[in-house]
C-alpha cells in the first residue's frame, strides 16, 4: 500500500466488479446526510468482499439513522438484508456485511482514527454520483 491517493475507476453500467447495490448503499446513506460517502473497490486486495461503502454522521443518533436508511433502501429495492450487524449499541463505527460488499457507517472522529481510507489507499475509489471525479 502506497501514500498516494488510489485511482478512480469509472464502471460501466454492467461493471460486475463492484455490485450495484454499493451505490444504493452510498445513496441512502447520502440523503440521510452521510458525510464523505465513498464506495472502494475491493475485489483485487481481498478475498472476503468486493467493495466497502464508507460514511460518516455527526453523531450517534445521525449514525443509527443512516443506517437504518441503508438496511431499508437495501431491502426495499434489492431484496437485500445484512448477513450481520456489529457496532449498534454505542454506533460509533456501524458494520453492516452484505457479503459481497461492507458498510461501514462512523461517527467522525471514530473515522478519522481508523482512516480506513489510508489503510486502504490502494483501493480504486468507485465514482457513485453523476460528475463524481472521486
Amino acid at each position: 500500500m502506497t501514500a498516494q491517493s488510489a485511482p478512480t475507476v469509472v464502471l460501466a453500467p454492467d461493471d460486475p466488479s463492484v455490485p450495484p447495490e454499493c451505490v444504493s448503499a452510498a445513496q441512502a446513506a447520502d440523503g440521510k446526510s452521510g458525510v464523505d460517502t465513498v464506495i472502494l473497490d475491493m475485489g483485487a486486495l481481498v478475498n472476503v468482499t468486493d467493495a466497502f461503502v464508507i460514511t460518516s454522521g455527526r453523531n450517534t443518533r445521525q449514525v443509527r439513522t443512516i443506517v437504518d436508511e441503508v438496511e431499508r433502501q437495501l431491502a426495499e429495492h434489492h431484496g437485500l438484508r445484512p448477513l450481520r450487524v456489529e457496532g449498534q449499541s454505542d454506533a460509533s463505527w456501524v458494520l453492516m456485511d452484505y457479503g459481497d460488499f461492507v458498510v461501514h457507517v462512523f461517527l467522525e472522529e471514530t473515522r478519522g482514527y481508523y482512516d480506513l481510507e489510508h489503510l486502504w489507499s490502494d483501493a480504486p475509489r468507485v465514482p457513485w454520483l453523476v460528475g463524481d471525479p472521486s
